[in-house]
């Protein structure tokens, strides 16, 4: 087709043509084949131009009176403040609020006059946290739900006893084996936080102020949790924790005998924790260790004679790897360098997380009152939720302290 016949065309008649084109260019040759590559090129060239045509007009569209432009603006800008002051409101009014990603900030010389003289104080509309105070170790030991309970019995093997397999004369006894079981009973246990805050806390400029301070308290009792998993002495409202040794043997899950002492860490203190757990027959597969942190700082500073690092560490946050072992960091854990340390101390545990269980016997419930000190303007708020833990297998980890 000439060009005069193409530019009488739609866009839709156009590209219908370019399929015929590629249609018939599978058979065509000499001559005819590039008749039709030429014919090609010109429809490409009128969509290309159709498509800048409508561009411009687009463009041209768009311009409108300047003077009409701002007032729309300014009425926008307006509504995006109002907006923004109300979610505020209803946070801490407790209610739902939705966030945009995209928020929209007014121009700041609406806000200002020539004239003023006192300063301009602008307040952020969020809160900008502090370090985690939560152990991850409290996520990563093994939950059990158990919700309206009173306490949890789980039993596990402790050995293999009697003379084992072995050759037997003729008519007499087979030889005597059996399992050896333990029991360790989790009890409820009641775990609280409280704070409160003064009435000018929440007449604030609106940012999430009542918000974080909610959040406190379930926080406080997650970090108490974390740390109990470790320390609890499995007095009343404390967990069984992976140190605790209790009085009766009987009552022993991790045999006192199989602790471990180290005075300083050095390039064989990983090899002697990962080679002193589990049994005799057999090196367990890669299990995590908890550590205090200074301690990770120590294994991470340790150089060989050529000044080469001797332990390859690959942090995550609060986890990671210690040549390929993972870890985890709690501040119950003490430091073997620390001052405050003493012979005995424990300083870090080493097996696998699922063999602590954390008995979940309700959730995490956060409550808020602004009666209890209505006269003085304080609003109450606290968090209470029941759990126990102990470990739940034989010898689960190995426990490494403080040497003389």
């Amino acid at each position: 087709m000439k060009h005069e016949e193409l530019m009488k065309l739609t866009r839709d008649q156009l590209n219908a043509r370019l399929k015929e084109i590629g249609v018939q260019s599978k058979t065509a040759e000499g001559e005819a084949l590039d008749a039709l590559l030429t014919e090609a090129q010109d429809i490409k060239d009128i969509l290309d131009q159709a498509k800048k045509r409508e561009q411009l007009a687009g463009i041209a569209d768009s311009a409108e009176d300047p003077e009409v432009n701002e007032g729309e603006n300014e009425e926008k800008t307006d509504k995006a403040v109002k907006a923004f002051d109300k979610r505020g409101q209803n946070l801490k009014a407790g209610k739902e609020a939705k966030f945009n990603a995209r928020i929209a900030v007014p121009a700041v010389k609406d806000s200002l006059s020539v004239a003023q003289t006192a300063p301009v104080v602008h307040t952020a509309s969020d809160i900008n946290e502090t370090a985690n105070p939560v152990s991850a170790l409290v996520d990563m030991v093994k939950a059990v739900p158990l919700k309206g309970g009173e306490t949890y019995e789980r039993g596990f093997v402790k050995d293999y006893v009697g003379t084992g397999a072995g050759a037997t004369s003729e008519g007499s006894n087979y030889n005597d084996m059996e399992p050896e079981f333990g029991y360790v009973t989790i009890e409820k246990q009641k775990v609280t936080a409280y704070t409160e805050e003064p009435e000018e806390m929440q007449k604030l400029p609106n940012a999430d102020y009542d918000s974080v301070i909610e959040g406190s308290v379930s926080k406080a009792v997650r970090k108490y949790l974390s740390r109990q998993i470790l320390i609890g002495d499995g007095s009343t409202s404390k967990l069984k924790g992976i140190f605790f040794n209790p009085v009766s043997a009987a009552d022993q899950v991790i045999d006192p005998a199989t602790d471990i002492e180290i005075t300083a860490i050095d390039d064989g203190t990983l090899d002697e924790i990962i080679y002193s757990f589990g049994g005799d027959e057999e090196v367990e597969g890669v299990a995590t260790l908890i550590l205090n942190k200074q301690d990770l700082k120590a294994f991470a500073k340790l150089r060989d004679k050529q000044g080469r690092k001797v332990y390859t560490i690959i942090n995550n946050g609060q986890t990671g790897t210690i040549d390929g072992v993972p870890f985890v960091i709690n501040s119950a854990c003490k430091s073997v360098g620390a001052s405050g340390t003493q012979t005995g101390d424990y300083l870090m545990a080493y097996g696998y997380l699922q063999n602590y269980e954390l008995a979940i016997f309700s959730d995490i419930d956060v409550r808020r009152s602004d009666d209890y000190k209505f006269k003085s303007g304080q609003t109450a708020f606290r968090a209470s939720m029941f759990a126990g833990g102990a470990v739940a297998a034989y010898n689960g980890f190995i426990r490494v302290k403080k040497g003389a």
